[in-house]
C-alpha cells in the first residue's frame, strides 16, 4: 500500500512538473526613467538557459520614443557578467552556465526629463524549458505523440537531476550545521574555561588581599 503511494506521488510531482514547464511563459514589467529593476533566477551548473526582451511599444504604428531605451547586464552570483547590452530596445541572449546559484538579469532606464515610464516584455528560460520543442519538430519530422513523448522524457530527466541538485544542497547545508554547531560547542568550552580561569584568579586575588591583611 505504501509503495502504491508513492507511486501516485512521484507521477504527480511528474505531471506537475510536466505542466509547469510547459507553461513557462514571459514577464511583462514596468521600469521608470533612471531606475534599475533586476530579476533573479536560480540555475544549476551545465544547464542552457536563453532569454529575450524587448521594450513594448506605447503607440502602435508609430516608430518608439527616444526615450524608450534600456541597458540589459545578466551576470552569475559570483558577478561575472555572461550578457551586456547598451541603449537598445530589444535583445537576446544564451549561455551555458559554468556555476550553480543566483543569476541576475538587470533593466536600467536612462533618466529622462520628464519622466519616462517603459514596459518591458522578458521571457527567461533554463534547462529543459529552454529548448525549442517546435524547431525540434520540424527538424526531425516526428510525429506529434513522439515529441509528447520525448518532452516528458527530457522533463523526468530534468526532475531526476534537480532532486539530485536539491540533495547536494542539503548535504552541504547540514555540514555546515555540523560545522557550526561544533564551533559553537568549542566556543562554549572556552567561555566556560575563561569564566573559571577569571573566577579561581579572583579567589585567589581575594585571598592573597586578606592574608596581607592578616584577616583570615
Amino acid at each position: 500500500m505504501k509503495i502504491q503511494i508513492e507511486k501516485q506521488s512521484l507521477f504527480i510531482i511528474l505531471i506537475s512538473g510536466f505542466l509547469l514547464w510547459n507553461q513557462v511563459e514571459s514577464i511583462r514589467f514596468d521600469l521608470e526613467s533612471g531606475h534599475t529593476k533586476c530579476i533573479s533566477e536560480d540555475i544549476k551548473s551545465n544547464s542552457m538557459t536563453v532569454g529575450k526582451y524587448h521594450i513594448v511599444n506605447p503607440n502602435d504604428g508609430h516608430p518608439l520614443p527616444d526615450s524608450h531605451k534600456i541597458t540589459v547586464r545578466v551576470t552569475s552570483a559570483y558577478g561575472n557578467s555572461y550578457h551586456y547590452s547598451d541603449h537598445v530596445t530589444e535583445g537576446h541572449f544564451a549561455f551555458q552556465t559554468a556555476e550553480a546559484g543566483d543569476y541576475m538579469a538587470c533593466f536600467f532606464a536612462g533618466d529622462h526629463k520628464p519622466s519616462t515610464t517603459i514596459t518591458v516584455d522578458f521571457d527567461w528560460k533554463s534547462g529543459i524549458a529552454s529548448k525549442d520543442w517546435t524547431n525540434v519538430a520540424k527538424k526531425g519530422s516526428v510525429e506529434v505523440m513522439e515529441l509528447e513523448l520525448k518532452k516528458m522524457f527530457d522533463t523526468v530527466q530534468s526532475i531526476h537531476d534537480e532532486m539530485f541538485y536539491l540533495r547536494e544542497r542539503e548535504e552541504e547545508m547540514q555540514e555546515l550545521n555540523r560545522s557550526t554547531n561544533s564551533k559553537m560547542a568549542w566556543l562554549s568550552f572556552l567561555s566556560f574555561f575563561i569564566c573559571l580561569s577569571v573566577a579561581g584568579m579572583q579567589l585567589w586575588h581575594l585571598k592573597s588581599f586578606f592574608e596581607k591583611k592578616k584577616l583570615i
